[in-house]
């Protein structure tokens, strides 16, 4: 008797709708022409707003300010900067002439500071003068002493051999920003260095220009060792924008509160890219995340969509006076970055009133996003898993110890292929060659299942996994379990070292405001529920996580304090 054969986990998902094949500038001026005098950008805490014909003009007169600098066809300008109205402009910029942007961490101390602009080799740097603690032009300084009496039109520093001119601006204030020191440019001086840049200059620049070009590093937040570098082409991040803001049905109508940093590729791509070639709105509604602002934003610009990680929809729905604002124009928004828990979700699209939040799944070596849920889907299905890949792109799921792919609904880990494949990591051929295989596929580091239907349920990172006693344990399974707790704002569980078992679960733990709890009654919630081996042996209950800028857990950093606790005699 013939079996019948199992179906695989690969899914390859077409389009009605083919990939642009464009850069990013020609596709923008299309926007431009639908839409010309809707809302491009708003910057709230600067006061600034843009139609998209004012943001046009304001980014040309940008491009011929870095064609002034003698900034080439592949030559690498970086940004460490808060999001403000100038990044944006920078952006668009640099695509203009086929520069390559480099963003730049804002949370980067001077160490990693020179990692970045080595890694990178970046020739031009655009800086604000400080956020906070973080005095950037006195770092930059450190690195680079000449700053302090160089000519700005002949800097070179000795650390940096690549980097030849530095370019400072104060969002405050950029019209009448100074220089902080005499190697420095400013935002106005590069703007009229580019009024001796003809329009025929710039046009053929735009001429030479490919889809394919590389036009944007970002780097990957990395938990040991320093970040890599991401090198992506207009094809990777135009297309990705684009088929995003067609998922969520983007329009000029639109207005999205970009609560995630422009550094990284939810705000660059995810937000403005899916912005730019929709026509919606691009809202700052401050320079950093602050979930009162940007409850504020939503309510005062009438925002449709909202973005976000997780921990910035819990610190806006923890608010204190989260039910004084009005977020009735709120339609839809993604939320991605980390695991979502379901019962987050559900508060998103019932408290929020955001009916058509969409969990969205991806990295920045693919573009970023490769899967997003639809609006369409079931309720169940937009609650618990990530939805299907893309337009154009494949996704598979494969065995981690012989690489074969496996059944649908086993687990193994996530690959990808297609257009959104990064073209490798900058000057590291070896790293690029270990993420990406001989076939094309982009192996993601993280297990997950595929439905019969293509549906993705991520369940965990291969790193995360705890091996205890022999027993494979996934810390989302027990976070997803212990997040229907009326208790519990916030889980994170992670594998501390034993010496007996090999690892232990343990789980940091914050609760909703106002409530109390003790290690051991989240211990005996879980008995009956989960195996024995999966109830975390130590809980810690905590004010909060160590967070990367963009809002991420590192749970490394968890590992590492727990086990200083531990060390001293502290279980919980």
């Amino acid at each position: 008797m013939n079996e019948t054969p199992q179906k695989l986990s690969y899914v390859h998902r077409g389009g009605d709708t083919p990939l642009l094949g464009a850069t990013i500038w020609s596709f923008f001026k299309k926007t431009v022409a639908s839409c010309p005098q809707g809302e491009a950008l708003v910057s709230i805490p600067q006061g600034k707003r843009l139609t998209f014909v004012e943001f046009q003009e304001e980014a040309g007169k940008l491009a011929k300010g870095l064609m002034a600098l003698n900034i080439g066809r592949g030559d690498r300008v970086g940004i460490w900067s808060t999001n403000n109205l100038e990044w944006v402009l920078l952006q668009m910029a640099t695509a203009r002439i086929g520069a390559v942007l480099v963003n730049i961490n804002p949370a980067y101390p001077p160490e990693e500071l020179h990692h970045a602009l080595s890694r990178a080799r970046v020739q031009v740097l655009f800086l604000i003068p400080s956020f906070r603690t973080s005095h950037y032009v006195q770092m930059v300084c450190e690195l680079c002493p000449e700053a302090k009496d160089a000519d700005p039109e002949k800097f070179a520093c000795s650390r940096l051999p690549d980097l030849r001119c530095l370019v400072v601006y104060d969002p405050v204030d950029v019209e009448h920003t100074k220089r902080p020191e005499a190697g420095f440019l400013t935002w106005r001086e590069v703007l009229a260095k580019g009024a001796d840049v003809s329009d025929e200059a710039l046009s053929n620049r735009e001429a030479t220009l490919d889809p394919d070009d590389p036009i944007n590093i970002q780097f990957t937040s990395g938990t040991t060792g320093f970040p890599k570098a991401v090198l992506l082409t207009h094809h990777n991040i135009l297309n990705n924008g684009y088929f995003t803001g067609k998922i969520m049905h983007f329009g000029p109508e639109d207005r999205l509160c970009v609560s995630v940093p422009f550094y990284h590729c939810f705000g660059m791509v995810v937000a403005n890219l899916a912005c730019v070639t929709s026509g919606a709105t691009i809202v700052i509604p401050a320079d950093h995340f602050d979930p009162g602002a940007i409850l504020t934003a939503v309510e005062k610009e009438r925002c449709t969509a909202l973005y976000g990680v997780p921990t910035m929809f819990i610190a806006e729905l923890e608010h204190p006076e989260f039910h004084r604002f009005n977020l009735s124009s709120l339609r839809t928004g993604i939320m991605a970055g980390a695991p979502c828990p379901p019962e987050l979700v559900r508060r998103v699209i019932e408290d929020m009133g955001c009916k058509e939040i969409l969990i969205g799944y991806g990295q920045t070596e693919a573009s970023p996003i490769t899967h997003l849920t639809r609006p369409e889907d079931s309720f169940e299905r937009r609650i618990e898993t990530v939805g299907t890949n893309l337009p154009h792109q494949e996704v598979k799921v494969i065995d981690v110890r012989n690489g074969f792919v496996v059944p649908t609904n086993h687990q193994g880990e996530v690959c990808f292929r297609g257009y959104h494949v990064m073209r490798g990591y900058y000057g590291q051929e070896e790293a690029t060659h270990e993420a990406i295989d001989e076939a094309g596929w982009l192996h993601s580091g993280d297990l997950g299942i595929l439905d019969d239907d293509g549906y993705l349920r991520i369940t965990g990172r291969l790193k995360d996994m705890i091996i205890r006693g022999g027993e494979n344990i996934y810390p989302a399974e027990i976070e997803a379990f212990y997040f229907r707790h009326p208790k519990i704002a916030e889980i994170e569980v992670f594998g501390v070292p034993d010496s007996k078992m090999g690892e232990e679960v343990a789980a940091w733990i914050k609760l909703h405001q106002g409530q109390q709890g003790e290690p051991e009654e989240f211990r005996e919630y879980a008995k009956g529920h989960m195996a024995h081996y999966k109830i975390p042996r130590y809980v810690w209950i905590v004010d909060q996580f160590p967070l990367t800028v963009t809002g991420k857990i590192q749970k490394y950093r968890m590992r590492e304090i727990a086990s200083e606790w531990l060390a001293k005699g502290k279980l919980s």
